[in-house]
């Protein structure tokens, strides 16, 4: 099981003999070389989410959620920083809570993604049938990030507030 921090009113277990907190199903893996295997399958997309902060063709902030759930299975101490991590945590605590995404780092991340796109459609590739190849998986990328719920987005705050209410003027 995995500690989710901010997740628990108290450290006790339930009446289900869980503790507060922490995520069923989610916990290192029994065998040395699958945990191995993880934990270099999360190093490698910890490093590439790294480089896609400031390279924008690639896509840091699933890459980070791929990290944190190969740390939690290979070797939890990588993953509880990952959590606890200024920066990190409050989205990897929002996709474990929700699986959901902050409004702003999914627009970020669609944007950043359609320039870099858009920068190699136009200057870098050539060929006819590799600039539609690029703007499909853009677009395809685009639509995928953004039907990945937000909590904090317009449409979260629209539903909170009701049906929308015709006012009639004499």
């Amino acid at each position: 099981m995995v500690y989710i921090p901010g997740m628990e009113s108290s450290r006790k277990p339930d009446a289900g003999g869980q503790r507060r907190g922490y995520v069923a199903g989610v916990h290192e893996h029994g065998s040395p070389y699958v945990r191995a295997a993880f934990l270099v399958v999360g190093a490698l997309a910890f490093v590439l989410a790294v480089l896609g902060v400031f390279l924008p063709l690639l896509p840091a902030t699933p890459l980070f959620i791929l990290a944190a759930a190969c740390f939690a299975r290979a070797y939890r101490p990588f993953h509880e920083w990952m959590l606890q991590h200024r920066w990190l945590g409050p989205m990897l605590r929002e996709w474990y809570r929700h699986r959901s995404l902050p409004y702003r780092t999914k627009l970020l991340a669609i944007v950043t993604m359609l320039i870099s796109f858009g920068a190699s459609i136009a200057f870098v590739v050539r060929p006819l049938w590799a600039k539609l190849l690029l703007g499909a998986v853009a677009a395809g990328l685009a639509v995928w990030l953004y039907r990945i719920p937000s909590r904090d987005g317009p449409r979260a705050t629209s539903r909170k507030r009701g049906p929308a209410r015709s006012v009639e003027t004499d």
